[in-house]
């Protein structure tokens, strides 16, 4: 039994520290397993480094600070990275070409992602040294997902700096376990056949971070999850307290870069007459208002410095958008108006079409007061799966969403390339937010894509992207279990005062505490992220958000379902047709024939696509019907067992003997007709009345011992023409 905590300090006989600093370990019980902190052991050079065990789960994190400002920059350069490792899992890469790691996975930049969004709002403003973090899983436990472990190798790494990061953080992924009780720690089997998938993160005080799949759920069961997780993280916050007491951090001497309050004054001042109501306006009015003013802004103040001005344009261009800023909080608090004039649970103006590509085998367009985004939905057989091939999974996955946000969007020239983490993370979400309402395989036997074209950026295009891709796969056919839309709300906190926004844009996002991304059907909640700007917040102040954003996501669907009420009962034209049936595995072999030969003979005469699973599930693909019929005549042939009793019809004749002939009833299945079994008549010699080649009906009249079949070509001639005589009555 463990105690709470404890901490070794040792020298390890086979290491050597070469500065000559102790190597020092601490342990708690965390979740009913041991979690250890070690540091002095690797990572010499580094500003920080840490080895986190839990269970057979090893990860290194590292920290490194630049002792200067990187000057000229106007955001924060942290970089927080995750890297896995196909040897932690002891697994070689199943490409081809490749065995060494390349660019990380999505599920890696995913990963990375879920880590930087609860630690980057706890560094202060104005904070311009260079920050690298790197999460390196060197020992995968197959039993968890090793992210959270991650998330507090990297919490303790920069805590160690000693730069102002004001953690540690701890974060949990909890489901549902087989007693329907909230757990951490659940295998992936466990938290793919709950109905809960969360993830939360922390600080002794808050949460910072939530993250959720789930199956339609209720607001209540995500609340005891939030509740149930910041409680449970706390053992993993303290022990780094400890680790942090015991090593003896010196705090790093910073300067921040604020914007510089003379000029700030000079702005704010210039302003006082220009903002407030004379800006609220809806958009896209406001933007033009807003950028006409920016323009006069500077102007201003151009003429006024004359040739100083060029050396401080970024810092009066700062001190306007932080201008903005305030008036936009004070808006909301002090007059409960929000930038375009809405309530504080009003929903832009919402329009949607649907069917709008004439090509496509489904689309859609949606759009929110100025954001907009196109869906297409693209259907294909099953064998377009994308392989999925890391170091936690080796599979398939047929539902796939991405999502692309050009430069244009947003009013700006950017030049195109792969999708960057924003993007892979949007996509994920809103492919989160479907995949409970996707039809099974059997339901449809399709691989599935939907992309999300943006069209117009202001604010939550994620859930944009998640109410097009719905109505487009609605468009498309595809028979999903119930609509899903989904709503971003926001957050403005004043001292004690608290304001739940529904539906941000642009304004509220960037000036206020929270960005909440809430997705669901009518039933209940199917995905949910969260990210603070603020120091953590209470379990309250999200249970308001998320009850408020219930009655936002209702609005929505409301829309959604007056533009295309159900999915269409009949598949686009240019969609391929796909049927699967099964045949018992054990005749797989017998379908693909030796080298491929079978197989390969029916998709050339059919022009069908075949796609053969172990289990024996067989799917078949074509625009044409007849084509799939045409091979599901030709399986089923090859996979059916000889049936006594059964007539087979028009059967060739392989070979005439003297004793009597044999017949090839179904593919690769021969049996004899006896010399006695031929007619009524006697017959001499088999070859007198039958050869090679010919096509006769004939009746299996029995499996001996050895399989070997017993035909009769009287028996087939009597039965036949006793239901001529009875369907003639």
């Amino acid at each position: 039994m463990l105690k709470k905590s404890r901490f070794r300090k040792e020298k390890m006989s086979n290491i050597i520290n070469p500065y000559g600093k102790k190597i020092i370990k601490v342990e708690t019980d965390f979740c009913g397993r041991k979690l250890s902190l070690e540091v002095g052991r690797v990572g010499f050079r580094s500003t920080s480094s840490v080895l986190v065990q839990y269970g057979d789960t090893v990860v290194l994190g590292t920290a490194m600070v630049s002792p200067t400002i990187i000057h000229g920059m106007d955001y924060f350069p942290l970089s927080v990275e995750y890297e896995e490792k196909f040897y932690a899992s002891g697994k070689i890469s199943g490409s081809r070409f490749i065995k060494r790691e390349g660019r990380p996975s999505d599920e890696a930049v995913l990963i990375g992602r879920l880590i930087d969004r609860p630690i980057r709002p706890l560094w202060p403003k104005g904070y311009r040294n260079e920050v690298q973090a790197i999460a390196t899983v060197l020992s995968l436990d197959p039993n968890f997902r090793p992210d959270v472990i991650a998330m507090i190798a990297i919490s303790t790494a920069l805590s160690l700096t000693g730069a102002p990061f004001d953690g540690p953080v701890a974060g949990l992924r909890v489901g549902l376990n087989d007693a329907k009780e909230l757990q951490a720690f659940l295998s992936s089997e466990q938290l793919a056949k709950g109905d809960l998938d969360i993830v939360i993160a922390g600080t002794k005080s808050g949460v910072t971070m939530v993250e959720a799949g789930a199956k339609e759920v209720s607001e209540d069961l995500v609340v005891k999850a939030i509740e149930f997780a910041h409680k449970e993280m706390q053992p993993a916050i303290k022990l780094q307290e400890e680790l942090i007491n015991e090593v003896g951090v010196n705090k790093q001497e910073y300067e921040l870069v604020l914007p510089n309050e003379d000029i700030l004054n000079e702005v704010t001042n210039y302003l006082e007459n220009k903002l407030g109501e004379d800006l609220r306006k809806p958009y896209p009015e406001r933007n033009e208002l807003l950028s006409t003013l920016k323009k006069e802004t500077l102007d201003f103040f151009k003429d006024k410095l004359d040739d100083a001005f060029d050396d401080l344009k970024n810092e009066y261009e700062e001190a306007f958008t932080l201008a903005i800023h305030k008036d936009v909080r004070r808006g909301i608090v002090e007059h409960g108006i929000r930038p375009d004039g809405r309530k504080t649970d009003e929903i832009r103006p919402l329009s949607s079409d649907v069917a709008i590509l004439p090509r496509a085998h489904g689309s859609s367009i949606f759009t929110r007061g100025v954001t907009q985004a196109l869906n297409i939905v693209t259907l294909a057989p099953l064998s377009f799966s994308q392989v999925i091939d890391t170091m936690e999974q080796n599979t398939e996955k047929r539902y796939m969403h991405h999502y692309n946000a050009p430069g244009y969007t947003v009013g700006e020239i950017k030049r195109l390339g792969s999708p960057g983490r924003r993007e892979i993370g949007h996509s994920y979400l809103a492919e989160r937010a479907l995949l409970p309402v996707i039809p099974d395989e059997e339901t449809f036997p399709y691989a599935i894509r939907s992309v999300t074209e943006i069209m117009s950026q202001n604010g939550s295009t994620s859930m944009a992207a998640t109410c097009s891709s719905c109505m487009a796969l609605m468009d498309a056919g595809v028979p999903i279990k119930a609509p899903v839309s989904g709503i971003a709300m926001g957050l403005i906190k004043d001292n004690d005062k608290v304001i739940i926004l529904s539906d941000i844009a642009d304004a509220e996002d960037f000036a206020g505490d929270m960005d909440f991304k809430v997705a669901g059907t009518a039933k209940g909640i199917t995905a949910l992220q969260m990210d603070m700007k603020v120091h953590g917040l209470d379990v309250q102040t999200l249970e308001m958000a998320i009850t408020q954003s219930k009655k936002g996501r209702a609005e929505i669907l409301g829309h959604m379902l007056s533009v295309i009420p159900h999915y269409r009962d009949k598949l686009s034209a240019y969609a391929p047709r796909v049927e699967s049936i099964k045949i018992n595995p054990d005749k797989i072999r017998e379908v693909i024939g030796k080298g491929g030969e079978t197989i390969q003979k029916i998709t050339s005469e059919t022009e069908a696509i075949i796609d053969i699973k172990d289990d024996g599930t067989i799917v078949i693909s074509s625009p044409d019907r007849a084509s799939i019929e045409a091979a599901k005549a030709r399986i089923e042939a090859i996979t059916e067992v000889p049936k006594v009793g059964k007539i087979y019809k028009d059967v060739p004749i392989v070979s005439v003997l003297d004793f009597g002939v044999f017949v090839q009833i179904l593919p690769g299945k021969e049996g004899l007709v006896h010399v006695s079994e031929i007619d009524d008549k006697r017959v001499e010699k088999p070859g007198d009345v039958l050869k090679v080649g010919q096509k006769v009906d004939v009746k299996l009249v029995a499996i001996d011992d050895k399989g070997r079949l017993q035909l009769s070509i009287k028996a087939a001639k009597r039965d036949l023409s006793k239901n001529d005589q009875e369907n003639n009555k």
